[in-house]
């Protein structure tokens, strides 16, 4: 039998040859982050995402998902956001994790893999789950743990050569692993995260009021966008980037993408349509050809009406008149959400009373 140390440093191994550039592993067990998640949603900083509180009590302790869990074997992948697109009237933004392939798909192919493999490591059966992103599990906490970066100011978890463009994923096991040293935390005095946020969506260091978040209301909320978050939203129409845009950790100097020898960089890519998408093409859209363009990627996620929604807020921010014609249409149309998000559009335009 392999000593957890061996086995640890063999199952790492395997998950950087599945692809995943950062492995790492900690104690299957509540942390001081996940004990934190209580006090987060009775604050109502979780907005309408309650699912977050239906299982809070398995995501503030892992061993409540898998029975007899004792490791957490924590996974990144860095995503090349590249240059950001050059800003363009009449265009609106996409965060640049989601024009290509999604994201789930891409990581859970190999975290299942991973999974098959460890009965062989270790030389006996293995009971695991794993998830991405979408299970009771807050992979940034065990991420942290596993030392992968350590969680910043604006809540994104940060590598000290790779930036805070990852993907995550975790793999929770009953396997004996070596936990790994925690990176410190290096955001020091810095808070341009914080200063940048359009719609003040952190209330202290550490903590993001996702009510507030564009990422949020653009995708998450399935409602109206308050009112006093729509100008700030400006042109983004599906998530944010501008946290992790002027963090210092993400600059080119300092990034340091490594080898991409399957090809998952390119896959998760964004795709040229949703690189800045014209807002002419996204209002124009139907139901069927908006599922043809978000096919395979993380854009369905907001769903057809909650992108002409948020491009409809854009659109408002524009000052583009041209774009009247196409927001009436909304206005008069029967969908009462679209409708309301459409005149205020024309009212910021200047044209709610224009023929």
């Amino acid at each position: 039998m392999s000593t957890p140390q061996t086995l640890s440093e063999r199952v790492k191994g395997l998950a950087l040859a599945l692809g995943f550039d950062l492995a790492g592993i900690a104690r299957a067990e509540p942390t001081p982050e996940t004990r934190f998640l209580s006090t987060w949603l009775e604050r109502g900083h979780a907005g309408e995402m309650h699912y977050i509180g239906r299982r809070a009590r398995e995501r503030e302790d892992p061993r409540r998902v898998l029975e007899g869990a004792r490791s957490m074997l924590a996974l990144g992948l860095v995503y090349d956001p590249a240059k950001s697109p050059e800003s363009a009237p009449g265009t609106l933004q996409v965060a640049r994790y989601a024009g290509g392939d999604d994201y789930h798909d891409v990581l859970l192919e190999r975290v299942r893999a991973l999974e098959a493999g460890l009965p062989a490591l270790a030389g006996a059966p293995v009971r695991s789950r794993g998830y991405v992103d979408t299970g009771p599990v807050l992979e940034r906490v065990y991420a942290a743990w596993g030392g992968l970066g350590w969680i910043g100011k604006n809540t994104c978890l940060i590598h000290p050569r790779l930036g805070s463009y990852l993907f995550l994923a975790v793999v929770i096991t009953d396997l004996q692993l070596s936990p790994d040293l925690r990176e410190p935390d290096h955001c020091g005095s810095c808070r341009a995260c914080l200063d940048v946020c359009p719609t003040d969506a952190f209330p202290e260091p550490y903590v993001l009021d996702a009510t507030r978040c564009i990422s949020y209301t653009t995708i998450e909320s399935r409602g109206p966008i308050p009112l006093e978050l729509r100008e700030a939203h400006a042109d983004w129409g599906f998530g944010c980037d501008l946290c992790q845009e002027v963090c210092p950790w993400n600059t080119r100097s300092r990034r340091q993408l490594p080898a991409d020898p399957l090809g998952l960089r390119a896959a998760l890519a964004p795709r040229p349509e949703w690189r800045r998408p014209s807002l002419e093409w996204v209002l124009s859209l139907d139901e069927q050809t908006w599922r043809r363009a978000a096919r395979g990627t993380a854009l369905k996620r907001t769903r057809y009406r909650g992108l002409l929604r948020n491009a409809l807020i854009v659109a408002g921010n524009s000052g583009l008149s041209e774009l009247v014609p196409l927001i009436r249409r909304h206005a008069d149309g029967e969908d009462a959400l679209l409708a309301e998000h459409a005149h205020w559009a024309l009212e910021r335009l200047g044209a709610a009373s224009a023929p």
